[in-house]
């Protein structure tokens, strides 16, 4: 069939109109046939850019300088944010400045939108939609529920008089003033949940120009909101009102028909959570494979945590934070604010370094290399942390005595949780200043590894007990049970350091053992990438192994 006469006519020729594509000026914006391609280019090759039709877009197009006009600005100042060109940065003001490059900046940055458009895409929206379908179902609901109500005081009513009709009638005005109440909290709710949802959607919108665009100047001026829209709404929870009917007696015709408790309305902060992405099942390998290692120069590595490729971060018995790529170069070094060891660290979802300064009781936060204070702590000391799914800090802590120790949930600066003893009101976890690692799993559990107690201790997240693993029965092992690191994957699986005996613990989600991971010496922090590849801390010999151990 002749594609012109077609009901869906394939893209033409800007140029001709007439023959088909098969080539785009990346700099024009031109479709091209390749007869065409002459005629486009005869003011001078080098003006253009001609790429296959399906990879059009893909030449960044650089923003031309201010200062000369005919070139373009491939880098930036660090010092003044400044776009320069390579005149400008060859000139007196710049010559001694460090530079970014743009395009490696624009990677960073389109891989983050792809992130951003996913997760909103799969799961916020998903999610908001989920919230605004059960407020509409709970409104369609709420006649027959109070009808309910309704009907049972009209039993009642009728077998009472003249004065018995009035007290009914009452009632029933109490019930429809209630129920237009009830109904007024849940369609605020409604209204406020189709806000967001309209934001999330004209957000998503967006991100997927971005995705297509080839600005850099708009691509740079993206500022992600995939922070505030992680942060679900409050829950708004109303009870039913209820009525309470008592026998007929005596003269007080109001109490003797019965009483109505008023609705209760309520908002919990974590009555929402974001839906969890489907992942495909995946086996555990026979025999776990080691097919990376780099060492970090450290002689007593301790933390290690995964952002991407590129940004592997690693701590030690050192004031240096060292962040590596895969193939083991050295990215960037920074140094803490105290000069002195951090406790532990950890990467938030939006790239920025976290680290727990127990010299000086504080959670810092490192952002385009400025560090902010986020927490100071009074009378507890913090060892380790991690960031949960939502963007909330975990924090496990020691007292100033060393008696007792706890696990905080932080949003931002602001507590929300305290975690420390179960339902008996027996401490959860050893009263001491030893490694306590932590991490949430996909359930919402919370997973410690409690180095003194010899347990990895898992609560609910209500902070509920679920269960403790202390290893394998005596003799399994040639030394105690006592875990360092510990991380979970996308199979809920849980996996701990075993530091004594050289070897990984893979648990399920309820605790059972799974299997050992060995061929490691002396393990210590874990972390896991994308893919659920183990990065192993090896604490004598500072490597780093990559282990795959999962189908």
């Amino acid at each position: 069939m002749d594609p012109r006469h077609s009901a869906q006519d394939v893209v033409r020729c800007d140029l001709c109109k007439e023959n088909i594509v098969q080539s785009y000026c990346d700099i024009c914006h031109v479709s091209l046939c390749n007869p065409c391609i002459g005629d486009h280019i005869s003011d001078g090759y080098h003006k253009h850019v001609i790429v296959p039709f399906q990879e059009r877009k893909s030449t960044l197009k650089f923003p031309l300088c201010e200062i000369h006009s005919k070139e373009t600005c491939k880098l930036q100042c660090k010092s003044c944010d400044v776009f320069l060109c390579v005149i400008c940065s060859a000139s007196h003001e710049h010559k001694d400045s460090d530079y970014i490059v743009l395009e490696d900046i624009c990677k960073t940055k389109k891989e983050g939108i792809v992130m951003d458009t996913e997760e909103i895409e799969k799961l916020i929206a998903p999610t908001y939609e989920e919230i605004r379908k059960d407020l509409i179902d709970q409104i369609a609901m709420l006649d027959g529920e109070y009808e309910k109500i309704t009907t049972v005081i009209s039993e009642q009513g009728e077998k009472w008089h003249t004065e018995v009709n009035r007290v009914i009638n009452k009632m029933k005005n109490e019930i429809t003033e209630i129920k237009e109440k009830h109904r007024a909290i849940l369609e605020k709710h409604l209204n406020e949940i189709k806000q967001i949802e309209s934001l999330i959607l004209g957000n998503l919108s967006a991100l997927r120009e971005l995705e297509e665009s080839n600005d850099v100047s708009v691509i740079l001026d993206y500022r992600p909101r995939i922070k505030e829209f992680r942060k679900l709404p409050a829950k708004v929870h109303v009870i039913l009102p209820s009525f309470s009917p008592k026998p007929i007696s005596g003269e007080q015709f109001y109490e003797i028909v019965g009483s109505l408790k008023p609705y209760i309305s309520t908002t919990d902060g974590n009555g929402y959570k974001i839906k969890s992405p489907e992942v495909p099942h995946r086996e555990l390998l026979d025999i776990p494979e080691i097919f990376n290692t780099f060492n970090t120069g450290y002689t007593s590595l301790r933390s290690i945590s995964f952002y991407i490729e590129e940004e592997i971060w690693t701590s030690a018995i050192s004031g240096d934070i060292k962040c590596f790529s895969t193939v083991g170069k050295c990215m960037k070094t920074i140094t803490t604010k105290s000069n002195k060891i951090p406790s532990d660290i950890a990467v938030t979802r939006d790239g920025d370094l976290l680290y727990c300064d127990s010299n000086v009781k504080t959670l810092n936060k490192i952002r385009d290399g400025k560090t902010e204070e986020i927490i100071k702590l009074q009378g507890w000391t913090p060892i380790n942390l991690c960031v949960t799914s939502t963007g909330d800090f975990l924090l496990s802590m020691y007292n100033d005595d060393s008696t007792q120790s706890q696990v905080v949930r932080y949003s931002g600066s602001t507590e929300k949780q305290s975690i420390q003893f179960d339902n008996e009101g027996n401490p959860l976890y050893s009263g001491n200043y030893y490694i306590k690692y932590i991490k949430e799993n996909r359930n919402y559990d919370i997973c410690v590894a409690d180095w003194e107690a010899g347990a990895v201790v898992v609560v609910n997240h209500d902070g509920k007990l679920r269960w403790r693993y202390t290893g394998l029965p005596s003799g399994a092992k040639k030394n105690p049970f006592k875990p360092r690191g510990i991380i979970t994957n996308s199979q809920s699986q849980i996996l701990t350091a075993d530091y004594d005996n050289n070897c990984i613990h893979i648990l399920d989600q309820d605790g059972q053992f799974l299997r050992y991971i060995e061929n490691v010496k002396n393990p210590d922090g874990l972390c896991v990438d994308n893919h659920d590849n183990l990065y192993v801390a090896e604490y004598l010999t500072g490597d780093v192994k990559v282990i795959r151990y999962l189908t």
